[in-house]
């Protein structure tokens, strides 16, 4: 079966439909929107934090807040720039794969980008993670530490983080469901190479 351009086309399966090429079509195209999704998200969430900065006078001395002073947000910074830049590349392999109607590709290839998209997913989530633990910190203090809040004297800073942090919440989440869709798209490779063992590689 034909899958995210993996595999063989219905066309050529004793027995296959045309309501199976339309449901291969639609998986196709719905992980181009999620790719395409993902790669707009990430950036915005990469652009917000990298891009924010607050200063304020504090005893007639400027103190400048800025998202190197937190390594979880350096962090997640370069995480959504790896995501943004993958599912670029990626999503550019959908369209080529949509305009062909039917490519070829070897099942190492398919492996290659089910873990591609496992590592990209879990970076996303690791860094989602540090981040909103930082930011939590950041806003509620924590008194047994003398930890101060914050945000109380950097408020637009941790306004424009929480917005970064927010699109990068929803670029993890895209990238999760990707993730599930390239998985189902392997095993879905070989459950339909049973029945055809000269196919097999």
């Amino acid at each position: 079966m034909s899958y995210l351009g993996v595999g063989v086309s219905p066309g050529n399966v004793p027995g296959s439909t045309t309501k199976m090429k339309l449901i291969d079509r639609k998986v196709r195209i719905t992980e181009l929107i999620l790719r395409c999704l993902v790669c707009v998200l990430a950036l915005v969430a990469a652009i917000l934090i990298a891009t924010d900065v607050q200063v304020r006078e504090i005893f007639m001395i400027q103190k400048k807040a800025k998202f190197t002073d937190m390594k979880a947000l350096v962090l997640l910074v370069v995480v959504n720039g790896i995501a943004a830049g993958y599912s670029l590349v990626q999503a550019v392999r959908c369209v080529v794969g949509l305009m062909k109607g039917r490519v070829l590709f070897s099942k190492p290839l398919a492996w290659a980008i089910f873990f591609g998209d496992q590592a990209v997913a879990y970076l996303c989530v690791a860094g989602v993670a540090a981040a909103a633990q930082s930011a939590a910190f950041a806003k509620l203090g924590e008194p047994e530490l003398q930890w101060m809040k914050i945000c109380n004297m950097y408020g637009k800073f941790c306004n424009q983080v929480g917005e970064g942090i927010a699109s990068a919440l929803f670029a993890c989440i895209g990238m999760v469901l990707i993730s599930c869709i390239s998985a189902f798209g392997v095993f879905r490779l070989y459950g339909g190479s049973k029945s055809r063992p000269s196919s097999r590689w």
